[in-house]
């Protein structure tokens, strides 16, 4: 669907979930995995930190591919104003997913994409609200064990079997949630060209 004229496109992620989504319409694209540096020494609010993120990771990548429209993202997980990250392993997944049992956890995911052609940036972030069931640490540890989510923030996996955890989720855009809102990426691809309808 992408249209042979415009530049390539690049997504700036290593994310098999984002991939994923793009991989629904998009024909020809790359991936290139930003190095770039996700602390948060200034002490940016959610929200903010998620759009320099995602910006941080477009730049990084067009800073080698100039040529190219740039889709960079970041999605944070945050419960209470505390951003929970990527647990990594079992026993931090299981203490994260006890923390939320019975609350509402904000996925600020932040998408910024950059135009070579007009050289413009456009950003956008959605917000959507999970709220958890209440729950005991047995379901949180076979849940855990059957979808490994160790490399997603908030540890779950909506692709997978999350859904148990959930009783009821608050979205405008139901693919934030797996890591980019496809609404606004594929809207914006149209309206610059790069997508036939």
């Amino acid at each position: 669907m992408q249209n042979p004229s415009a530049s390539p496109i690049i997504l700036a992620s290593s994310s098999p979930y984002r991939r994923g989504l793009l991989d629904r319409f998009l024909d020809e694209y790359e991936t290139i995995s930003p190095d770039v540096d996700e602390s948060n020494p200034d002490k940016l609010e959610p929200a903010e930190l998620a759009t320099h993120l995602a910006r941080k990771k477009a730049e990084a990548v067009a800073a080698t591919a100039p040529r190219a429209l740039i889709i960079g993202a970041d999605q944070l997980a945050v419960l209470e104003d505390r951003v929970l990250g990527k647990p990594g392993t079992h026993a931090k997944a299981v203490e994260q997913l006890m923390a939320a049992s019975g609350k509402t956890v904000r996925f600020l995911t932040a998408v910024c994409l950059l135009d070579p052609v007009s050289r413009a940036r456009y950003e956008h972030t959605d917000v959507t609200s999970v709220r958890f069931r209440q729950f005991d640490r047995r379901l949180a540890e076979a849940y855990a064990r059957l979808d490994e989510p160790y490399d997603c923030a908030g540890s779950f996996k909506l692709e997978g079997a999350g859904f148990i955890l959930f009783e009821s989720v608050s979205a405008d855009d139901p693919t934030a949630l797996i890591g980019l809102p496809m609404i606004w990426v594929a809207d914006r691809l149209l309206q610059l060209g790069y997508l036939l309808p």
